[in-house]
C-alpha cells in the first residue's frame, strides 16, 4: 500500500508507526485508518519486529477525527454504522476472539506488544486508540481529552468500556462526562499512563523501553501473557485464570525459550530468544 498519511520505520526489532498529517494535527481519516490497519498487519506478519510503537509526526499525536469527515457523516443520508464498516481494509488481530474483531479492539488480538507514544495532543478517537494499546507513555504536558461531550456526541469507540477498567469508574466518568482537557501528569496520576517523559527526550526514552523489550523478553511468552491479560478480563473467572496459567507454565517449561532465559540469567548475559515465526503458533 502507498503511504500518504502514515510513516513506518523499523530498527532494532521495533516497528515505529507514525501518524503523519502534521498540518492537520494528524487528524484521523478513513485513509489513515486504512493505512494504519495495513501497517499493523504488516508488522504483525514481520518476524523481525517484536515490539510496535505508535506515535505522531510533528508536535501532536492525533487531535481526533478530521472535522471534514464528521461533517460528511452529518450531512450524508447514509447510515453511519453501515458507512463505517471496513470489510475492504486489512484485519489485524482478527480471529483470536470474536470480542476483539472490532474497531481498535483488534489491537488486543495482535501477538506483539503495542506502545502508544503520545508526543502531543491526543483527542477523541486517538484517546480510544491509546487506551487499546498495551503500554502508554506521554510527553510532559501533552494534552488529552475525549472531546465528545463538548461536540454533542456520545463516548466513542468503546471508551465507556475500556477506560473504567484502566482508571476506575470515578475517573473515567470525569474524562467522559466533562470533556475537559487533562495534561499528561494528571493522566499518569489516575493510572492511564505508564510514565511521562520530558518532551525533548521523549521519543528516545520510549524507544529505549521498546528496544529493551524487543531484546530482553521472550516473544512467545509475551504473546501468551497478552492473550491471558485481555481474554481473562472478559472471562471474570479467577479460577480459570489460575488453571490456564498452570497449563501454560507446564507447556512453556519445556520450551527452548525457558532454557535460554535460565541460561542467560545464570550467565548474567542478554538472552537470545527466537522470533515468533520460528516457534510455531
Amino acid at each position: 500500500m502507498d503511504l500518504h498519511v502514515t510513516e513506518l520505520r523499523i530498527e532494532n526489532h521495533v516497528g515505529i508507526v507514525r501518524l503523519a498529517r502534521p498540518d492537520r494535527g494528524n487528524s484521523w481519516t478513513n485513509r489513515m485508518n486504512a493505512e494504519y490497519r495495513w501497517l499493523m498487519q504488516s508488522l504483525e506478519d514481520n518476524p523481525d519486529v517484536r515490539v510496535i510503537v505508535v506515535t505522531g509526526a510533528g508536535r501532536q499525536f492525533c487531535v481526533g477525527a478530521d472535522f471534514k469527515a464528521l461533517d460528511h457523516h452529518r450531512e450524508s443520508d447514509k447510515d453511519y454504522v453501515e458507512s463505517s464498516r471496513h470489510e475492504d481494509m486489512a484485519r489485524p488481530g482478527h480471529g483470536v476472539r470474536p470480542e476483539f474483531d472490532h474497531e481498535l479492539v483488534w489491537h488486543w488480538g495482535l501477538s506483539k506488544p503495542v506502545i502508544a507514544a503520545v508526543n502531543g495532543a491526543c483527542a477523541g478517537i486517538a484517546l480510544a486508540l491509546t487506551a487499546f494499546c498495551d503500554l502508554r507513555y506521554a510527553a510532559a504536558g501533552a494534552k488529552f481529552t475525549s472531546s465528545t461531550p463538548r461536540l454533542g456526541l456520545p463516548s466513542e469507540y468503546g471508551l465507556s468500556w475500556v477506560l473504567p477498567r484502566i482508571v476506575g469508574l470515578t475517573r473515567a466518568a470525569e474524562v467522559l462526562l466533562t470533556g475537559r482537557v487533562f495534561v499528561a501528569e494528571e493522566m499518569l496520576a489516575m493510572g492511564f499512563l505508564n510514565a511521562v517523559f520530558p518532551a525533548e527526550a521523549f521519543e528516545a526514552r520510549v524507544l529505549a523501553v521498546a528496544t529493551e523489550m524487543a531484546h530482553g523478553v521472550s516473544p512467545i511468552a509475551v504473546k501468551a501473557a497478552k492473550r491471558q491479560l485481555y481474554a481473562e478480563q472478559l472471562d471474570h473467572d479467577p479460577g480459570h485464570a489460575v488453571e490456564n496459567a498452570k497449563a501454560l507454565t507446564g507447556k512453556f517449561l519445556k520450551h527452548p525459550d525457558f532454557r535460554e532465559g535460565v541460561a542467560a540469567a545464570q550467565a548474567k548475559r542478554a538472552p537470545f530468544f527466537a522470533a515468533l515465526s520460528d516457534l510455531g503458533p
